[in-house]
């Protein structure tokens, strides 16, 4: 755990904090707290009148927070998926901002034992919350094929998801997948290396981590929890990874914007929705400096919001 607190680097912190644009007497919360480079950041910036609610679905997370936040009145902490916030009583009054850093964390991939990761021989596991929902390895163990090729295909966006489907299929016909090696291994003996600089397992282990965790399903929720939480002028900050998150992040900015739905050209257009968010910017990517210093932030894209009246 020490050693998690030396390496975690906070990706588009800056960037964060600027979109924020935190005041001094505001009320913020971080949804995704991990390590806790984003928080301090922000708590840093509050006066004693501040408040931060600080939100984790990881119990080792949770724990770090509470390490670190227990005795400071401003910081109120709770074990729970981001989806859920609005349901958080301390956030019935309003927030001034909102921060999801979505996906899986640092210390969630550099800890072998989470399973996480095919760099290392670990329990297939996966679960941000090790105590709750199905493991990677039980998913596998019980599917049908077309389900866990539908898996790979939806969120791994991987080409080659039937052909996987069935080895995993016919594989546990004798000994079922319950390690990131064995997996790792299969993948690795079926495909190849067909893409230049990434491994064979990487689109099967993200596909699986977002299917265990419910991770689109928990962004959905999550993003219409900030909009009924945020207080006029509140700004929602979203930091994702893949091209999914990023494209539901945008559309859902896009559809609570007041933008009319396009429909059939014969017809007149859609009456357009009361607009209750405002874009700020565009998408905004890491910089060449931090990049160089951390390459897991080359494919983080960061989204900005602000609640309207």
């Amino acid at each position: 755990m020490g050693s998690s607190r030396l390496l975690h680097v906070p990706v588009m912190l800056d960037e964060a904090l600027e979109a924020l644009d935190v005041q001094a007497s505001g009320r913020y919360l971080d949804g995704t707290f991990g390590r806790g480079g984003h928080a301090r950041a922000i708590l840093e910036r509050l006066s004693p009148e501040g408040r931060l609610l600080l939100m984790d679905r990881d119990p080792q997370a949770v724990a770090e927070a509470e390490h670190a936040f227990a005795h400071d009145p401003r910081v109120s902490i709770r074990r729970g998926n981001f989806a859920q916030l609005a349901e958080w009583a301390l956030t019935e009054e309003g927030l001034d901002g909102i921060l999801l850093d979505i996906g899986v964390s640092s210390p969630q991939l550099d800890e072998p034992a989470r399973g996480f990761s095919f760099m290392a021989d670990a329990p297939l596991d996966m679960r941000m919350d090790p105590e709750t929902g199905e493991s990677a390895a039980d998913f596998l163990a019980r599917a049908e094929a077309s389900e866990i090729a539908d898996v790979l295909w939806r969120y791994g966006e991987e080409r080659f998801s039937r052909r996987i489907a069935r080895a995993i299929v016919a594989q546990r016909e004798t000994q079922p997948l319950r390690r990131t090696g064995e997996l790792a291994d299969l993948l690795a003996r079926l495909l190849g290396r067909r893409e230049k600089g990434k491994h064979p397992a990487t689109r099967t282990f993200q596909a699986l981590r977002i299917k265990v965790n419910g991770e689109l399903d928990a962004l959905q929720e999550g993003l219409q929890g900030s909009l009924d939480r945020l207080r006029p002028g509140g700004r929602l900050v979203v930091i994702s990874f893949h091209s999914l998150e990023d494209r539901m992040v945008k559309q859902f900015i896009r559809s609570q914007s007041g933008i009319p739905p396009t429909g059939p050209r014969n017809l007149p257009p859609p009456e357009a929705p009361p607009a209750r968010l405002r874009a700020v910017g565009k998408a905004r990517f890491p910089g060449a400096v931090e990049l160089a210093a951390n390459p897991r932030a080359r494919s983080a894209v960061l989204r900005v919001a602000e609640r309207l009246s």
